[in-house]
């Protein structure tokens, strides 16, 4: 692919992010009833392009729940959970890479192998096995969400760390005495917070879809809460007779997760020294 289409693509998939963001930020605004109004006489009526009526655009459910506005409120909840749930996985990770590095030692050793020890669990079946038992608790589903991954962060952040303090500004603080904390946050993790971003950028998407999964199998957002996950799981009932119930809500999460695929590619390029002069020459 050339340049040219390459930075139409982006183009592209920076609207498509931009435009969700704005439709999750302006949901209120555009449906202040909310998304559970009901009406009965236009039951699981078609969306307008199949010749449905402009007071249902993408038509309704089984109850008569207007659909887009079902999917505005689902979109605000799948985007809300993944933001919440990256900055957790990327909070955890980071601190626990940072301090691994600085650390060294034992602390290092003993930090790395709770990071194997992470990345060789079936992390899919034990949430599923803990959400079940559990229960559907809200704040539960994030934080398990937010969980799921940190290790990337943390081998990253540790790899990173290690490198640059090896650089001369970095060995210049140690030789002035200052404290190992500072050294982490004021010197070293602004050094390597755009690989950082890079990496949660590239995760997002990997959590709109583990987000997406467990709301499919009903163990994810609860009603009368909606995400684009449930939405799919609620519409696999009517694949024949009503097919587009789930059909929008999997288009808009194949859209979503592989725009901001492609835009942390785009940044890795942009951001990473090596990969911006390859790109360049």
């Amino acid at each position: 692919m050339n340049r040219q289409s390459m930075s139409w693509l982006v183009g592209a998939c920076a609207l498509w992010v931009v435009a969700m963001v704005l439709v999750a930020g302006l949901a209120a605004v555009l449906y202040p009833d909310g998304h559970e109004a009901m009406d009965l006489q236009a039951r699981l009526a078609p969306p307008l392009f199949m010749g449905g009526s402009a007071a249902h655009p993408l038509g309704t459910d089984d109850l008569g729940r207007d659909l887009l506005a079902r999917l505005i409120y689902s979109i605000r909840l799948t985007i809300v959970v993944a933001i919440a749930a990256t900055v957790i996985g990327a909070a955890i990770g980071t601190i626990i890479g940072l301090t691994a590095a600085v650390a060294g030692g034992a602390v290092d050793d003993g930090l790395m192998v709770i990071v194997d020890f992470q990345a060789s669990l079936p992390y899919l079946l034990m949430v599923i096995a803990i959400l079940a038992a559990a229960g559907n608790s809200f704040p539960l589903f994030i934080v398990m969400l937010g969980l799921h991954g940190w290790e990337r962060y943390g081998r990253l952040a540790r790899g990173l760390a290690l490198s640059t303090q090896e650089l001369d500004y970095v060995r210049a603080a140690r030789a002035l005495g200052l404290a190992p904390i500072r050294i982490a946050t004021h010197h070293v993790l602004p050094n390597i917070a755009s690989a950082l971003i890079v990496n949660a950028t590239l995760a997002f998407p990997q959590t709109v879809l583990f987000e997406s999964s467990l709301s499919f199998l009903g163990l994810g957002v609860q009603p009368p809460a909606t995400s684009l996950g449930s939405m799919v799981g609620f519409g696999r009932d009517y694949l024949i007779t009503a097919w587009w119930i789930a059909a929008v809500p999997a288009a808009i999460i194949f859209c979503t997760s592989l725009a901001f695929s492609i835009l942390g590619d785009w940044l890795r390029d942009r951001l990473d020294p090596t990969l911006a002069r390859k790109h360049r020459s």
